[in-house]
């Protein structure tokens, strides 16, 4: 006996934020210019970052004190989830919302810097290092530290100030829980399993405790912004951060039809993969996921290619041959790399490219800085 018949899935809402600013108009300007729109090489030095832009937050957060509960990327990721409700035209339809069921990616909460600098400090001299941090822990720490620290709060969050009261799932781990948010939350509307999903992320770059992690790996540039796929040339490897956000409403075609919406495009497919990573291991990985995700001769290919040298090169040969003749942009060349938020902004922006007419079809790739690929087909409905 064959299965139900698998349902094809739209996207009706979209919401962006970046140094481009936000909305679909700022990011396809962003887009054409091959520079993010702003750059910030004082405040970590010598490492570069590309801060989000200026937001009236009370436009998609009104209440002052739930903007101040709240973390930076928290901020962003409520904005940008109600841009993409706006955008949908649900953001005043309870009962849509009431169903709306949501995937969040993201990384971990943002650190209290002072108090880690002075309990550091203070250990040099404690004459019982672990008396006294334990000391420290207890009398320093907020208590609700540990509980902004959680990435699931994103999710409460929107649930609190937008009403989308539906199951939601969290997931963290770099690019690649990108990609597998989108791939999931496809899966279950494909499959009849809900209606809509909300699906997106939002990262804060302008943080000094993710400057370490980064450059613990070796990953982060020590330089100004140049072209992502120039940079395995220049000595400089390596990604530039940049705060962002972006999330897509996901309908089954019919339903989005029935309710009256407008298909923004179509996301066609999702596929993911996560080898050990060995010389040949992104183009073999790529080359199986293009496949996959049945893209053939796409008019546009977005990539979240990091900077990483070896790696980044890698893909690039890999799109020359697999996309001859597309243009190809990466993400850190419009808004600087995001992490979890890579694969959601891709598919944001390629929904962009395909709802006002410029491509019929754009192929997303995310190779993650350390493990993980992802090849996103969005097509016009």
């Amino acid at each position: 006996m064959s299965g139900p018949a698998r349902r094809e899935v739209v996207v009706t809402g979209i919401g962006l934020v970046s140094c481009a600013g936000e909305g679909i108009d700022a990011h396809l300007a962003a887009l054409g210019t091959g520079r993010p729109a702003r750059t910030d090489t004082a405040t970590f030095a010598p490492y570069t970052v590309h801060p989000v832009a200026p937001l009236a937050l009370d436009g998609q957060i009104p209440k002052k004190s739930d903007q101040r509960q709240m973390e930076p990327w928290q901020r962003l990721g409520v904005y940008a989830a109600g841009l993409a409700l706006d955008s949908a035209g649900v953001k005043d339809d309870s009962a849509f919302k009431g169903a709306l069921h949501l995937v969040v990616a993201c990384g971990g909460g943002e650190r209290d810097t002072a108090v880690d600098g002075a309990i550091l400090t203070g250990l040099r001299d404690a004459p019982d290092p672990g008396a006294y941090l334990n000391e420290r822990l207890l009398n320093d720490l907020r208590p609700t530290l540990f509980l902004a620290q959680l990435s699931n709060l994103l999710a409460g969050n929107i649930a609190i100030v937008h009403g989308v009261t539906g199951a939601s799932r969290t997931f963290m781990g770099e690019e690649p829980c990108g990609v597998d948010a989108l791939r999931i939350a496809a899966a279950r509307i494909a499959s009849g399993q809900v209606e809509a999903m909300l699906v997106g992320g939002s990262y804060s770059a302008e943080r000094p405790d993710v400057m370490v992690v980064h450059e613990l790996g070796g990953y982060l540039r020590r330089a100004d912004h140049s072209p992502v796929f120039s940079r395995s040339g220049d000595g400089e490897g390596g990604f530039i951060l940049g705060s962002a956000a972006a999330f897509l409403v996901l309908e089954a075609e019919e339903a989005a039809a029935a309710r009256g919406a407008t298909a923004l495009a179509r996301l066609s497919s999702v596929a993911s993969d996560r080898p050990r990573r060995a010389p040949g291991s992104v183009s073999a990985s790529l080359s199986a996921l293009w496949r996959e995700a049945g893209v053939t001769r796409p008019d546009a290919v977005i990539s979240g290619a990091t900077g990483v040298a070896t790696i980044t090169a890698e893909e690039g040969a890999a799109l020359s041959e697999l996309a001859p003749g597309a243009p190809v942009t990466a993400l850190g060349d419009v808004s600087g790399h995001s992490l979890e938020v890579t694969g959601p902004f891709g598919t944001a922006l390629a929904t962009a490219l395909v709802a006002r007419g410029q491509a019929r079809e754009v192929a997303v790739t995310v190779v993650g800085h350390r493990r993980g690929e992802g090849v996103i087909r969005v097509s016009a409905a």
